[in-house]
């Protein structure tokens, strides 16, 4: 699958954020952030593409740490290589279902951003790119849940040398202006 346009010079930039608009599957960071479910097997929407483009390393991976420790944790992340995909990592990450933000949701949310950094940092990698974790069938409503994304990448970066980038990717207009909205105040 070839690589989309260079998102180093595509993405619009905030400082070490940037913003993209394109398919996940197809950027060259060092990693990208799956929305994963906690079966680790794959499913629908960002964790599907990811699991269908990344080919079956990505799964036969998934399923050695399944054996490790089980299910996956709400707010907890894991990384396997990139398979096929054009980024060496993917780091996985079960975001919140959005319960009316009763259920320590935020909390959670926050935990999949940090988390999945300090895996990034961990590893050494300079890039990582996340999508709208929780934002999709999980229901978390998109502005809280960009706003959480943003806070913890800035608070994460400030205080951490690596990852030196970190990129939002999005699929939609109403995501990127929510996005750049976040990103400007």
């Amino acid at each position: 699958m070839p690589s989309s346009p260079d998102w180093r010079t595509a993405a619009r930039s905030f400082g070490r954020l940037r913003l993209w608009q394109g398919d996940i599957t197809r950027l060259d960071t060092d990693a990208i952030v799956n929305a994963a479910n906690s079966s680790l097997l794959g499913g629908g929407g960002v964790d599907g593409a990811i699991h269908r483009a990344g080919g079956p390393q990505i799964l036969e991976e998934c399923r050695a740490i399944r054996a490790r420790q089980g299910s996956l944790p709400t707010g907890q992340a894991v990384i396997t290589s990139g398979g096929r995909l054009p980024a060496r990592y993917v780091i996985h990450t079960v975001g919140p279902v959005w319960n009316g933000g009763h259920k320590r949701e935020p909390q959670l949310l926050a935990d999949c951003y940090r988390n999945s950094l300090q895996l990034a940092a961990d590893h050494q990698l300079t890039s990582v790119a996340f999508p709208g974790i929780s934002t999709g069938i999980y229901g978390y409503p998109k502005p809280e849940a960009l706003r959480i994304a943003v806070h913890e990448a800035q608070a994460f970066l400030a205080a951490h040398a690596a990852p030196e980038t970190v990129v939002f990717v999005v699929f939609d207009e109403e995501s990127f202006r929510l996005y750049e909205q976040a990103l400007s105040a």
